[in-house]
């Protein structure tokens, strides 16, 4: 099944397009393994997701350790909630391919993000792997973005330019935009570049993006294709034994939050 298939069904099945980060921090954690923090917040939120996604930054910086984490991570997701690798991987030639075989053949993701800074032949190796999903890095939600996104090249700013090479690159229609809620201007020019693209929508949790503005701007004419990703604000909800309970709380509301913008969409009157 391919990746935005896999995502439209979970999607619509939980009536969700909130996708939950799993970026363990184990300071902020309430006395448990990250394994059982981890298994905690899927078994409270399954219900509730149309993914998950991992950043391999926090798995890493656990060492040899942390990878066998993120395994056994994977395993406790149900098989029909998709699994994106927040990796964001950019390299060339046989890097690529093992980065790539290393992401959808060995851990399995569905998903992952990748940078584009390289060009094209950095990204192809993802892309190869028509079935799985390959988020670029267009306007991503840090502060720092200005520094090189919103440079103009032949008359556009490079994120736009990023986002017409990706849609150029779209043959299998399995890649996708990394677009932050923290710039809505941005995002609402990416959606009319890219009207059919999933669209992968950080920053709208402790980043501080506007949820109404990022629905709006974010989604397809359907009022699907994007994924808001929350991960610290549900996480850490609570730092104490209720954890789990917290987070289904949180994860909830937000996903009704979504759901309450999305229902002023004209494809949902």
């Amino acid at each position: 099944m391919k990746f935005i298939d896999k995502l439209l069904n979970m999607s619509r099945k939980n009536r969700s397009l909130l996708c939950i980060g799993l970026d363990p921090d184990p300071e902020l954690m309430p006395g448990v393994d990250v394994v059982q923090f981890n298994r905690a917040i899927i078994e409270a939120t399954s219900d509730l997701a149309c993914a998950y996604k991992p950043n391999l930054a926090f798995y890493e910086a656990l060492g040899s350790a942390g990878l066998a984490i993120l395994e056994e991570t994977i395993k406790h997701i149900p098989g029909d909630v998709p699994v994106i690798a927040d990796a964001k991987r950019g390299d060339i030639g046989n890097t690529a391919k093992a980065y790539a075989r290393a992401l959808f053949s060995v851990f399995g993701f569905d998903a992952a993000t990748v940078s584009p800074y390289l060009g094209y032949d950095s990204i192809e190796p993802f892309v190869s792997y028509q079935d799985k999903g390959v988020f670029i890095l267009c306007r991503t939600s840090n502060r720092g973005a200005v520094d090189f996104q919103d440079l103009h090249t032949n008359g556009l700013p490079l994120y736009e330019t990023v986002a017409h090479k990706a849609r150029e690159w779209n043959i299998h229609d399995n890649i996708g935009l990394v677009v932050g809620a923290t710039c809505p201007e941005e995002l609402k020019r990416v959606r009319s570049i890219c009207p059919e693209m999933c669209l992968l929508i950080p920053g709208v949790g402790a980043q501080g993006g506007d949820l109404a503005s990022a629905v709006s701007y974010g989604v397809d004419a359907r009022g699907e294709r994007a994924i808001f990703n929350v991960s610290r604000q549900i996480l850490y909800a609570s730092r104490g034994k209720d954890f789990a309970r917290v987070a289904r709380t949180v994860a909830d509301r937000i996903r009704r939050q979504i759901n309450s913008h999305l229902a002023s969409h004209p494809e949902q009157k």
